[in-house]
């Protein structure tokens, strides 16, 4: 498989850093082919602005969706928009790795999104009429590839479980799984998340790697989150509200999940991460 691993962390000598360099590795040890996008390394530029559109004349109004179209249809986006589309393109499989920063990611890291998802590229794709209402969520450009997220946190794993007061850490993740990987099109798998990383001595470091190259080893096998597709049926069009008749009375991030076969679930709780 072909592996982006787009990365942000701004310590190379970090728990992230060594996380990085030994998922590279296994990788590679697998027969991987691996490219990297350290987006602090390549000093990245995080604001989305009028400068990305090579055609944009000083003194116009500055449209974010409008002018994304024109450089992406027109072939004048900014150089290091398209080569990460390009990597994007390229990949069979992508990992976002990150460290939790106020319940989200990194504002590097979602200045990669925002640059890099342009509009006919991860969205504004598609028809949209009574039937249909674009190629997203299942669909679209980055259909067919997976994705997964490697996630740090500072905190306790009991502070992100169903009743911890921090939430859970799926519907946390869940702007990310669902409205940025699977929005454009990937299968997302489980995320792979380490807590409490203030105490990581060498034995836990051990198994942290042992459970990362697990995770790795089935990076091409392990089922997808379920989410439910927005063209397969499940959806009213154009209200993209769920229909009545699936998981009734009940709302929330949950109801976005088809029910997995039980093997599958029984598998998804066995991707539990270090805690």
């Amino acid at each position: 498989m072909n592996v982006l691993l787009v990365y942000s962390h701004p310590e190379p000598r970090s728990l992230n850093g060594a996380m990085r360099d030994f998922a590279v590795e296994r990788l590679r040890q697998a027969g991987h082919t691996v490219q990297v996008s350290d987006l602090y390394a390549m000093q990245w530029k995080a604001t989305l602005d009028a400068a990305d559109n090579l055609d944009h004349r000083a003194g116009e109004r500055f449209d974010p969706s409008l002018d994304s179209r024109h450089a992406f249809e027109h072939g004048r986006q900014s150089e290091d928009i398209a080569a990460e589309q390009r990597k994007l393109l390229w990949a069979d499989a992508v990992i976002l790795q990150f460290p939790l920063w106020w319940f989200s990611m990194p504002a590097i890291l979602k200045g990669w999104v925002e640059r890099v998802y342009a509009y006919g590229f991860a969205y504004g794709v598609g028809e949209h009429s009574d039937a249909r209402w674009g190629d997203r969520y299942g669909e679209g450009t980055l259909a067919g590839k997976r994705a997964m997220l490697i996630v740090t946190a500072g905190g306790w794993q009991s502070h992100y479980s169903p009743r911890g007061i921090n939430g859970p850490i799926d519907d946390i993740l869940f702007p990310i799984q669902h409205g940025i990987l699977h929005y454009p099109g990937f299968d997302v798998l489980p995320p792979y998340v380490v807590y409490r990383t203030g105490r990581v001595e060498a034995g836990r470091f051990a198994l942290i790697r042992d459970e990362l190259g697990q995770r790795l080893d089935r990076l091409d096998t392990t089922p997808p989150i379920p989410f439910r597709r927005q063209n397969g049926g499940d959806y009213a069009i154009p209200q993209l509200t769920l229909r009545d008749d699936l998981a009734p009375g009940l709302t929330g991030f949950g109801v976005h999940l088809a029910p997995a076969p039980p093997q599958q679930a029984i598998e998804s709780r066995s991707l539990q991460a270090v805690g």
